[in-house]
């Protein structure tokens, strides 16, 4: 168990740990609409594919408890424009809009019974969603640690612990388990350019599990992993598309090259709702543009000069021929993609 939470649902509040802060402080921001909610998403109060997967679901259940209406078509009305202001909050991850999926598809089932039991539905789904997002994690950690050896040197990008999940954690949550199995293990953890999420916040989820790691800036993994016996790669994923080709954190892209190049293998971690079939390759996926001050400043200090031109993609597209498996709590999936991942989505759910 871990001393703070990601997200939790308290008696008709959502309650978030604003990772904007970490390390500095822990500050637990609460929320009581869906407008709130989907602030906190777009201004990376919260963030993770999983993480804002239960967001939205805990947004969805903040609108029906909040609508005053009276009769099943307004309550309807109500919640898909609650699914709109979310699903536009941030684009590229997948599992925000596989959770409001989740939860209308739930609705759709029993437009038969009154208000006040839709309402609880969406609740419970929600819930549901949050419970689930914990054991699916646990469940890739224990099949990814499979892989990891003993004395492992692993290369991580960006945030994939607890922090970026209801808990436990995808990519981190394989280190999380392996290393709780007994295996000696030590992380470089890319600093993660221009939000910092792997220096601020894996480091800070490593220290608390008591991993040994060492931060290193981006630009290093290719250096590191010619010199210092690297044994393997681990990232997320934000979106996987139907040829293998995945979405996550920008830098994963030029770090699946280095890997590639070092004959690395290079693994992407995430939960089933991750993969997204109707997307048949990586170009297809939309990928989010955000804030120039993300690049332009650190802090409040600016670093760039005034007036010129900055990009700031939060995500880059891995093709798929660069990546050696893709960990889910349902197997690993490796090449050809089309026809592991989809064997993978049609096997029966265990129980986690």
């Amino acid at each position: 168990m871990t001393d703070y939470y990601t997200i939790r649902w308290l008696d008709g509040i959502v309650s978030m740990i604003d990772q904007r802060y970490l390390p500095q402080q822990e500050i637990y921001r609460d929320y009581r609409d869906v407008l709130g909610v989907a602030q906190a998403i777009h201004d990376m109060v919260i963030r993770g594919a999983p993480a804002i997967g239960a967001a939205a679901g805990f947004g969805m259940a903040l609108a029906a408890q909040n609508s005053k209406a009276l009769y099943l078509d307004g309550l309807m009305e109500d919640l898909r424009l609650a699914a709109s202001i979310l699903r536009n909050a941030r684009p590229t991850a997948v599992n925000l809009n596989w959770a409001l999926k989740r939860i209308l598809g739930e609705v759709e089932k029993y437009l038969q019974e009154d208000v006040q039991t839709i309402r609880k539905l969406v609740l419970a789904t929600a819930l549901k969603i949050a419970e689930d997002d914990i054991k699916v994690n646990q469940k890739i950690g224990r099949i990814g640690s499979a892989i990891v050896p003993d004395n492992a040197n692993i290369i991580h990008h960006c945030n994939t612990g607890a922090l970026a999940t209801v808990g436990y954690g995808t990519a981190l949550g394989v280190i999380r388990c392996a290393h709780e199995s007994g295996k000696k293990i030590h992380v470089y953890v890319d600093e993660t350019r221009p939000r910092l999420q792997g220096a601020r916040l894996t480091s800070w989820e490593l220290v608390k599990l008591g991993i040994p790691h060492t931060v290193i800036v981006d630009g290093a993994s290719g250096h590191i992993m010619r010199t210092r016996n690297v044994d393997l790669c681990l990232v997320g994923c934000d979106r996987i598309a139907a040829n293998g080709d995945v979405a996550t954190k920008l830098g994963t892209y030029h770090l699946a090259l280095a890997a590639y190049c070092h004959g690395i293998s290079f693994y992407s971690v995430g939960p089933m709702s991750t993969l997204d079939l109707d997307t048949q390759s990586g170009d297809d996926i939309q990928i989010e543009e955000r804030n120039v001050e993300e690049v332009s400043t650190i802090g409040d200090v600016r670093i760039t000069p005034e007036n010129v031109g900055i990009a700031n993609p939060a995500f880059d597209i891995t093709p798929a021929k660069f990546i050696t498996g893709i960990i889910t709590e349902k197997g690993i999936a490796r090449p050809p993609y089309q026809i592991s991942l989809s064997t993978l989505l049609l096997e029966k759910d265990e129980a986690v």
